[in-house]
This record gives C-alpha cells, structure tokens and sequence, in this order.
C-alpha cells in the first residue's frame, strides 16, 4: 500500500452556494522513499492540497476526498487528537517563507524543543541535547550558540536551516517542502537543496518538493506531478515529462523555458488561469489550448494513463506524441 493515497480531493473556499473550488479532483500516491515533485504557476493549488492533506486549513476551507490515507489511515475522519499525534512527528511540512513562519516571540531552541517535548515526551538535557543534535544536523554554525536566538537575529539560510530541523526533529516518515528555497540568493538555494536531499535520502524519507523551479524537480525528484487551475494536468517519472510530455499545457510550461526558446522572445500561452467567474464547462485548459477540440469545450477530461504507460498519465482527450512536438 502507498504511503500517501489521494482520491478525488477538494477544497472549496466561500459560501456553499457560490464556493470556489481550488483544488478539483485530486488523486495522488506517494509511496515510501519516494521524492515527488509538483510544479505549476501560482494559483494553481499546489499549496493548499498539501495544507488539506496536513490538516491545516483553517474553517472557511470544505475539504472532501473519497480517499485521503496516511499509511492506511483515513486522516479526514480520525479523531482530532489522533491525527495531531501524526502531524509534526509521521508528517512534517517546511513553508514558504522562513521569516514569517518562525514565531517572533519565541527562541529558536524553544521552537525546536516543543515539538520535541509534545512528540518525544523529551526533557532536561536530553531535550536539549537533542536540539543541538538538530542544529548541527543542518550545518548551522555555533549550534549552542543558536538555541537563544530569535528568528529576526538569523538571515533567510539559516531561518530555513531551523525549520528543517523542526521539520525533520521527530524522524517524519513524509517531508512536505513547499518552495524552500522562496526568497534565498541562488548559492543558499544550492545549499538548502543539498541539505534537504541528503536528508531525504539518508533517513528514507518520502518527501513531497512543491516548487517553480522546473530545474530542481528534474535534478531530485523520481516523479513529476503538473498542477493546473486546481486539478492534475500530468503525472510522469523523470525524465519522461520532461523528454515527452503529454499535457499542451506541461508542453507549454517547458517551452517557456530560456533554454528551449528557439526564438527571441520566450513562448506563452494566450490568456489567463480561470477564475471563480469564468471556469469553463469542459477542459480548464481549453480557452488557452491550441489544440481544443469540440468535446474539449463540454467535456472534463479525466486523469488516465497513456497507451501502454500505467505509470504516465495525463488529462486531456488529445495528448501530444512524438510527431505532435516541435
């Protein structure tokens, strides 16, 4: 059994008779070790699925899945204290923002220790030891040093470096790192991606990397998964999705890349992401698609794999092949 088994997750957001749906239908799996990627432009529902699977979402969210299992475990309907005895210890989530993450009031060794003291029912020095052991883990120098800082005394690195450590404190069997590199100069985002990859592999973590950076997905991860206005676009391993991609828009999204641009100018999709008012009846796609036909226009496309691909699957009734790419 995968480790993480998603069916058909939504998250709605506003009233019940005008909600708005940012994530549409979501099916994942994730299995053991596994290092999964997903990538899509802003807006996309990247962050909220995984903030729905970490239970996270404040009230205003409706979230429904016909499956959402942790190791066998259905995550929606435990009890409240059962699940948050798997949150921060089985599942772990690094954020987007370091500097806003981190509480400003408290000590980074208080912010690591707590979930130290709730989940390894630690104490005394050994509580502190083992903060230490963390901080030195993620190459943070003067560890000691570090444990009566406050986050506005540390650079975006090293705040990164602090909620990895908090992050990874109980041995978390899935990492979820959404974008963790946001905000660092590119050397520090080497650094972080380096750390963050020993880690997975040397613990056996799965871990998921939600990311805009198509470069890293295609450097770490086994698997890519493209989000789109809320829904799966593609799930593919690498490099597959990047030497053959299925979906227009996975197309479009490695087309507008510098380093396949064949021309002077980079190559865009017309028009924009749907929003609340304007979702269309079929393929979300199918007002930016060149290659939209009539079913497109009334009908979803469901999420299936290729001819002879189980592990390939795309969303859409006209998949490109190799003759339909430039």
């Amino acid at each position: 059994m995968s480790l993480l088994r998603i069916r058909n997750l939504c998250v709605s957001f506003g009233s019940r008779k005008n909600p708005f749906r940012a994530v549409d239908g979501v099916s994942l799996d994730l299995e053991a070790g596994e290092l999964l990627g997903i990538v899509g432009e802003s807006g996309s529902g990247k962050s909220v699925t995984m903030m729905a699977v970490m239970g996270l979402l404040d009230e205003s969210a409706h979230i429904t899945a016909d499956e959402l299992l942790f190791d066998g475990q259905p995550l929606l309907t435990m009890p409240a204290r059962q699940r948050r005895r798997i949150i921060g210890k089985d599942m772990a989530m690094i954020f987007q923002d370091p500097m806003t993450a981190l509480n400003p009031s408290y000590t980074v060794g208080f912010q690591i220790m707590e979930s130290l003291r709730v989940h390894e029912r630690l104490s005394g020095a050994a509580l502190k030891r083992r903060a230490l052991e963390l901080l030195e883990l993620v190459e943070i120098p003067a560890p000691e040093s570090r444990l009566s800082t406050y986050p506005h005394q540390l650079s975006g690195g090293m705040s990164q470096r602090v909620m990895i450590a908090m992050a990874v404190a109980c041995n978390p069997r899935l990492l979820i790192a959404d974008e963790p590199t946001t905000a660092l100069d590119v050397t520090i985002q080497a650094q972080i991606m380096a750390l963050l990859q020993r880690l997975q592999t040397e613990r056996g973590m799965a871990m998921i990397m939600i990311t805009h950076d198509l470069a890293v997905v295609s450097e770490v991860a086994q698997r890519v998964a493209v989000m789109y206005a809320g829904q799966i676009a593609e799930v593919a391993p690498v490099p597959d999705i990047f030497t053959e991609p299925a979906h227009p828009y996975t197309h479009a999204l490695l087309q507008s890349l510098p380093e396949r641009s064949l021309g002077e100018r980079l190559h865009t999709l017309p028009g924009i992401v749907p929003g609340l008012y304007d979702r269309p009846n079929g393929c979300l796609l199918a007002p930016r698609c060149p290659r939209v036909g009539e079913r497109c226009l009334s009908q979803i496309p469901a999420l299936e794999a290729l001819p002879g691909q189980a592990v390939h699957q795309v969303r859409c009734f006209d998949p490109l092949f190799a003759g339909d790419r430039p």
